[in-house]
Formats: structure tokens, C-alpha cells, sequence
């Protein structure tokens, strides 16, 4: 059966002073003009399923203006299961709850995973390697707990690194053994991100192929410390050794300009089409559609890893994607795959997907629940 999202409930959150949203098994189309706050209930989607948002919003960023405290509820039912996920803002202060259990971000990710497409996403081809990278691990953690913990250990290394390689009189004792904890730490990261990497690349190509079937398309990691053979990729000892290899190279560079040179946090992701790199040759519709079989292939690794799939979350990507890719989208919208989508013109949508969705009006007086 899986897992649903039945109801979402917010309250002085974003824009809403209050308001309940019934959700389909299937599709829920959410329509309305821009600035209507069809945007602000996919966060608090996002939020409670991800535990965290594209956005990247303070906790005061979540309160409506006026008000001193913002909650959100998300009702999942299914597989015998019926759990109350919330998240309450207030004094500065984000906190979730599980049940009416307080938890961590954690403890709402991995129940029901979320996967978003927004505009954001269309110009992650051509942005900062941070910006990949980050693609790759948001992913990540919503899949495997230890993921999080992982990336997490190894920033506060990296934190703790830099600032003692701004002091030129650090002792070598001392650095070193910030070493072995970036080292290990790193290791662990490069891995999970290697092994999450290939599987995500696998359905990439057959996605792509689908969308581009002249076109081959292939994606790599580029790691800071150089390259890690394929056999060494899962052993963690091997990686590390690579790790420490190439901090002890860069030792002097690293003190004369006071940061870590190598390691997870400046590694790079590199997307390629026909033996070129994206970034530099694609075109514009050649990177739309890069992203768009990325964001595919993420809802077709959570069901391979996790054995049922993600909710989808479409934020107002039809009106970004040319009529080609627009019936991509729709092709691969299916009644297993429970969807959210905003829009601001139904006229994307061909009558068969509206005639199986729940259309909601958001911004009128008049709700079309169809």
C-alpha cells in the first residue's frame, strides 16, 4: 500500500493565518495566481517530510507577519501506520515532533522522502559545484540516517580545521590530529556519496535517454583528492588513504592561505553530454532536461533503496519547461506516485491528468477539488 500524505494543517505560517489542505493519493493539482502562497504549503511539505526546506529559512522566516508562533501538521497514513509529523516556529526556534513527541529534523525525514523540482533547480547545471553537491547530499540524508550524521561530523571538522589553519603559529601536534578527523570523517562522506552517486546515475542515463534518445549523457564525480579507481570507491580505508595523501601534499598551500584544500567539500559533480561538459557546451534546453532526469531518477532511487516511492513536489516548473518536457513530466506521473504540483495555468495539464487529479484553488473563494 505505502505511505501517504493525507493532510496538511498550518496556522500563522508564511502568508496563512490558517488552513487545511486534503491531499489525493495521486495527484493534487494547486492552482492559483503568483504570490497566492501555493509555494508556501510545498515548504511545509517539504519541511515535514525532508526536515528541512529549499528554501533555507530562518524559524522567524516561517512566521506570518503579526503573529509570534507558526505550526504546520502533516497526517501520513498507511502500511497499518498513522503518524502526526509537526513542526512549530516561535522565539527564533524551529522544533519538530513525531506523534507529539518532540524529535530532531531527523526524526521526520525517512518516513515519507520528498522529492521537489522547482525553478530553482533548472540552473544547477551551471552553478557553483556547491550547488551539486548540496543536490547530492539533501538527497542523501533523506534516505539513510547515518548520511546526515556523516555530513554533519565532517563540517564541524572542517569548521575546526580552518579556524586553526588561520593561526600561523598552530602546532603541527595539534593540526595533525584535526587531520585524522577530517580524514576520517571525509572517508565516510566520499563513500556513502559515491555508492548514493552511481545508483542515482544509473537511472539518470535511462531517464535521459527517454527524454533525449539521440543524446548520451553520463555524470562523474570529480574528487579533490584526485581519482578514486571504482574498486577502491566502497573501501573506506582506500579513500581515506587517498584523503590523507593529499592533505599531506597540500600542507603548505593549505597554512599559507589558511583553509582545506581537498576533501568532500570541494569536490565537484560533472554532469556530461555526448563527452562534453554540461556546464560549459549544453544548451539551455540540454540542462533542463539534465535536472529534469535527475529529479526523476531521485523518485526512482528512493523506491529502489526504500521499496515505495517518494511524494513529488512540483513547484511551479510546467510554466519553465518547454511543451516536450512538459509531457515528460506528465508521462512519468503515476497513480503509485503520490504528487503535488502548483501551477498557475491548468492549461499545462492535458484533461486525462486533470480528470484523475484534485484540483484545489489556492487564492479564490472557490475551491475546485475535482
Amino acid at each position: 500500500m505505502g505511505i501517504y500524505a493525507r493532510a496538511l494543517k498550518v496556522r500563522d505560517f508564511r502568508s496563512y493565518e490558517a488552513y487545511e489542505l486534503a491531499l489525493s493519493e495521486g495527484v493534487t493539482v494547486l492552482a492559483g495566481p503568483n504570490a497566492a502562497g501555493k509555494t508556501n504549503l510545498v515548504e511545509a511539505l517539504q519541511l515535514l517530510t525532508a526536515g528541512q526546506s529549499f528554501r533555507r529559512p530562518s524559524p522567524a522566516d516561517l512566521v506570518r507577519t503579526g503573529a509570534s508562533r507558526a505550526e504546520a501538521a502533516l497526517l501520513l497514513e498507511g502500511d497499518g501506520r498513522r503518524l502526526d509529523m509537526g513542526l512549530v516556529s516561535e522565539r527564533g526556534r524551529r522544533s519538530f515532533s513525531r506523534n507529539g513527541k518532540r524529535v530532531t529534523a531527523a526524526g521526520v525525514r525517512g518516513v515519507l522522502p520528498s522529492v521537489l523540482f522547482c525553478p530553482d533547480h533548472l540552473d544547477m547545471i551551471k552553478r557553483s559545484a556547491s550547488v551539486r553537491r548540496a543536490a547530492l547530499d539533501d538527497f542523501g540524508v533523506q534516505l539513510n540516517e547515518s548520511y546526515a550524521q556523516l555530513v554533519s561530523t565532517y563540517e564541524r571538522a572542517l569548521e575546526q580545521r580552518n579556524n586553526l589553519l588561520k593561526d600561523r603559529f598552530v602546532p603541527a601536534e595539534l593540526l595533525a590530529a584535526w587531520d585524522d578527523a577530517i580524514v576520517s570523517a571525509g572517508a565516510s562522506v566520499l563513500v556513502h556519496r559515491l555508492a548514493l552517486l552511481e545508483r542515482v546515475r544509473t537511472r539518470l542515463v535511462e531517464v535521459y535517454g527517454a527524454i533525449a534518445p539521440r543524446e548520451t549523457v553520463d555524470v562523474r564525480y570529480r574528487a579533490s583528492v584526485g581519482d578514486i579507481p571504482a574498486d577502491e570507491s566502497r573501501d573506506r580505508e582506500a579513500v581515506a588513504s587517498h584523503l590523507s595523501r593529499a592533505l599531506a601534499e597540500t600542507r603548505e598551500e593549505e597554512r599559507r592561505r589558511g583553509l582545506t584544500l581537498v576533501g568532500p567539500h570541494r569536490d565537484e559533480v560533472v554532469f556530461m553530454i555526448d563527452g562534453r561538459e554540461a556546464r560549459s557546451f549544453a544548451s539551455q534546453g540540454q540542462q533542463r532536461s539534465l535536472v529534469l532526469a535527475w529529479k526523476i531518477a531521485e523518485v526512482e532511487v528512493t523506491r529502489d533503496i526504500l521499496g515505495r516511492y517518494p511524494i513529488l513536489l512540483l513547484d511551479d516548473v510546467m510554466s519553465e519547461l518547454d511543451a516536450a518536457r512538459r509531457e515528460s513530466v506528465v508521462r512519468f506521473i503515476a497513480d503509485e506516485i503520490q504528487t503535488v504540483i502548483t501551477t498557475t495555468n491548468l492549461g499545462y495539464f492535458t484533461d486525462e491528468v486533470l480528470d484523475r487529479a484534485a484540483v484545489v484553488r489556492i487564492g479564490s473563494d472557490e475551491r475546485d477539488v475535482r
